[in-house]
């Protein structure tokens, strides 16, 4: 299996939720306390299900109970971590070798039930539960008269290869 998709997929998903992370920053009080708390416990959730399932990746427990912390951290604590964690995803998708794409992995959920999944299918539940809970928070920004960031993997492919063009354009230049 290639490895490609993966790689795209957990470099998209680091684009979108530091996108996502720089509006909140922004806007975060602008929003009503409940739905602070809402958006707090939404990226708690996605913070915690990626933690959880970077363990399964190596193989070590991930020593949670539950898929959230038991108290709520900081918007800059939560957003500390989704940055550290979504480099780990993109480094660990770009050393991602095509023979491992669909090695399967015994591990236990939060709840204690076991499971299991190749680590193509760990890669991309974590991008699609990422996705959907960032629509979720999204939709909480819009409510509010907040634009959320545009994370479209359209705009992703997009802004990577316009990177890339500036990129070539600054090595040709003399």
């Amino acid at each position: 299996m290639l490895t490609l998709p993966y790689r795209t997929l957990m470099h998209y998903k680091r684009w979108a939720t530091n996108g996502l992370n720089a509006v909140i920053a922004e806007n975060l009080d602008r929003l009503a306390a409940d739905e602070r708390v809402l958006v707090l416990r939404l990226l708690d959730h996605i913070q915690a299900v990626d933690e959880i399932f970077s363990h399964n990746l190596e193989a070590r427990p991930h020593g949670y109970q539950a898929p959230r912390s038991a108290e709520i951290p900081s918007f800059d604590t939560l957003a500390g971590k989704a940055r550290s964690t979504a480099d780990w995803y993109a480094d660990y998708a770009d050393a991602l070798r095509p023979e491992k794409v669909d090695e399967v992995i015994a591990f236990s959920f939060a709840n204690g039930e076991p499971a299991r999944m190749t680590r193509g299918e760990m890669l991309l539940h974590v991008a699609m539960h990422a996705a959907g809970h960032r629509g979720q928070v999204a939709l909480l920004l819009q409510k509010n008269g907040i634009q959320p960031y545009p994370d479209r993997i359209t705009d992703f492919l997009a802004a990577e290869d316009a990177g890339a063009q500036r990129q070539v354009n600054a090595e040709v230049t003399p």
